[in-house]
């Protein structure tokens, strides 16, 4: 099977559903973002190593986030634990020129894989930072949208608060994915998909 098969077969099982995210995932090759001795398997539905116990998540999970996410042309996205860079790659094409993505890892030696992969596909509307965004970034604040890509116990008050009116965080919390939406000023609409496993999450809200 080939990556651009899987895409199809995403889309056939319905995990892929909004045509802006379906061209996002066929512009951006997974093998890209993957270490080179697992490129000839970016089209395997799993995830695959990328160092220091990182992983470049699952096709069929990353879809389902972005689906939940549903990111906008022109939105400002927070990216958490972006590792090897391929999610921030699909979130930046969502959003297009007018929108900004700000990718985030801790790890110093995932951070510049991933900072590597982002700029040797050349985008520019990325900013791609190592620092402990557990708890967000408020300087960056406030986001149309927050994405997790590592497992926390609990979603912070202080990333909840990054959120601009209308706008959606998803993230891993212990083995589900949450989806909060922020209806108006400190009130959000929660739902929560059970059945995932992700690395953990690092930092000050992280798992300790």
């Amino acid at each position: 099977m080939t990556y651009q098969n899987l895409i199809k077969q995403l889309v056939q099982q319905s995990t892929l559903k909004t045509p802006r995210i379906i061209e996002a995932f066929k512009k951006v090759d997974r093998a890209n973002f993957m270490l080179p001795e697992y490129q000839d398997q970016a089209a395997v539905d799993v995830p695959f190593p990328i160092g220091a116990g990182q992983t470049i998540s699952q096709p069929t999970t990353v879809a389902f986030m972005i689906e939940l996410l549903q990111p906008q042309r022109g939105d400002k996205i927070l990216d958490i634990g972006a590792g090897s860079g391929w999610t921030s790659a699909i979130l930046v094409e969502i959003v297009g020129a007018k929108g900004k993505v700000i990718a985030v890892e801790i790890i110093p030696e995932v951070y510049q894989f991933g900072k590597e992969n982002i700029e040797n596909a050349g985008y520019k509307n990325v900013e791609f930072l190592q620092a402990d965004a557990s708890g967000g970034l408020p300087q960056f604040a406030p986001f149309d949208g927050i994405l997790g890509g590592a497992s926390i116990p609990k979603i912070p008050e202080v990333l909840k608060k990054q959120l601009k009116i209308k706008g959606r965080l998803v993230m891993p919390v212990q083995d589900s994915i949450v989806r909060l939406e922020q209806i108006q000023k400190n009130k959000f609409k929660k739902e929560v998909f059970p059945y995932f496993a992700f690395v953990p999450m690092t930092g000050e809200y992280g798992q300790k």
